[in-house]
């Protein structure tokens, strides 16, 4: 069969904010093929992916996301290879592509698993989907005592790890900081994970970055994550070397060559992979499995609905010593509405990659309806793409 249609659904809440909150809007991808269909999302704005896909060719390695998509062959599990091999060579210059095709590579999988009857994980290789050990990501608290309140009801929630982030951490001073991991410790209790997203915030700054390992260790944090941007591998192995709190970091990659560089030369301990940024699913298993042969960690990077959810687990569902698992606890309302089914901790506290065809996770169309944002594209007069006339 072919790819005979790809749409895009545009989802919003009503009011989007500043805060580092990636929930608060979503783009859904359909793909259609005959008879059958899948459901994928990008992580990423959804204006430029859209653009990306239906844009004017600017020349012959810049051509829309659609001219290596529209009319691909799908057989099985290496034609999805096949057509990301080709959105690479022919869209190398359009740097959204690899966010645009994330999703749609989702989705190919997603469709792939209904016409098979077989989940994702299945198709990838794996012969049991293991547990993985969820932990409450979530953002720091306003203040500490904020912080500390949240990390108690994320306890009282069954969660044994929680992940705080964002919302100012590094930004002031290294007391402030320190006040913040302080709460947070308390809040969890002496044993249970902690975790700590920098998002990028000290860039290249060692010295600023090494300021806060005292603090760090005290709270004995599992992860520091992402504390320098994404290239800056030297800085990130430096650090590594100076404190015993495991460097985290990945999700920024947008493909898998990125991830495994922060391996190699930044000497990260966890490797955290988007399939919403990376290329897809098929592009974090080659991290998963890369990441198995080093002795690193492979570690899931989700903060959107439960449809990202079930895609970032696949391409590890099978690995049994790689447990822990991102899991975003506080989304927003469109983030829990888009879809009917939800991936809920078992007895265990638990989670696994639903054994059901494709993702296991089915979209909800009265939500997508209820959150859609009307977008037309029109250049030179000709209109490339129009959410009217994506129906649902």
């Amino acid at each position: 069969m072919r790819v005979d249609a790809v749409d895009f659904f545009y989802l919003s809440m009503p009011t989007v904010t500043t805060d580092a909150d990636g929930s608060q809007d979503a783009l859904l991808v359909r793909v259609r093929a005959g008879e059958w269909s899948g459901w994928g999302e990008c992580e990423a704005s959804p204006l430029p992916s859209i653009a990306a896909f239906v844009t004017p060719m600017s020349h012959g390695a810049c051509r829309p996301v659609a001219a290596s998509v529209l009319g691909a062959r799908l057989d099985g599990p290496g034609d999805i290879g096949r057509i990301a091999a080709q959105v690479a060579r022919d869209s190398m210059d359009l740097l959204q592509a690899a966010h645009t095709w994330s999703g749609i590579e989702v989705a190919l999988w997603d469709l792939l698993g209904q016409l098979r009857q077989e989940p994702v994980w299945r198709l990838l290789g794996y012969a049991t989907s293991e547990p993985k050990q969820p932990y409450a990501s979530m953002l720091f608290g306003r203040t500490p005592q904020d912080t500390l309140r949240r990390a108690r009801t994320a306890v009282e929630h069954g969660f044994t790890a929680v992940k705080f982030g964002w919302a100012g951490f590094g930004e002031s001073s290294v007391r402030a900081d320190a006040d913040q991991l302080v709460a947070a410790r308390e809040g969890l209790g002496g044993h249970g994970r902690l975790l700590v997203d920098a998002g990028q915030i000290w860039r290249h700054d060692l010295d600023a970055a090494a300021a806060r390992v005292p603090a760090l260790e005290a709270a004995d944090v599992y992860w520091l994550e992402e504390p320098f941007e994404p290239e800056a591998y030297a800085v990130h192995a430096a650090l590594a070397a100076r404190t015993r709190v495991g460097i985290a970091g990945g999700e920024g990659s947008h493909n898998p060559q990125m991830a495994m560089n922060l391996v190699e030369f930044g000497r990260v301990r966890f490797v955290q992979v988007d399939c919403g940024r990376i290329g897809g699913i098929g592009a974090a298993k080659a991290v998963a499995d890369a990441a198995e042969r080093a002795g690193v960690t492979y570690v899931n990077h989700t903060f959107t609905s439960h449809l990202a959810l079930s895609a970032s687990l696949q391409p590890f569902a099978g690995l049994a010593t790689h447990r822990v698992c991102e899991y975003p606890v506080e989304p927003r309302q469109l983030a829990v509405d888009m879809t009917l089914d939800h991936l809920n901790p078992d007895a265990n506290g638990q989670i696994r990659a639903p054994d059901a065809p494709g993702l296991g996770v089915r979209v909800d169309t009265a939500a997508v309806r209820r959150y859609l944002v009307d977008v037309d594209i029109t250049v030179a007069g000709q209109t490339l793409f129009s959410s009217s006339a994506q129906a649902l």
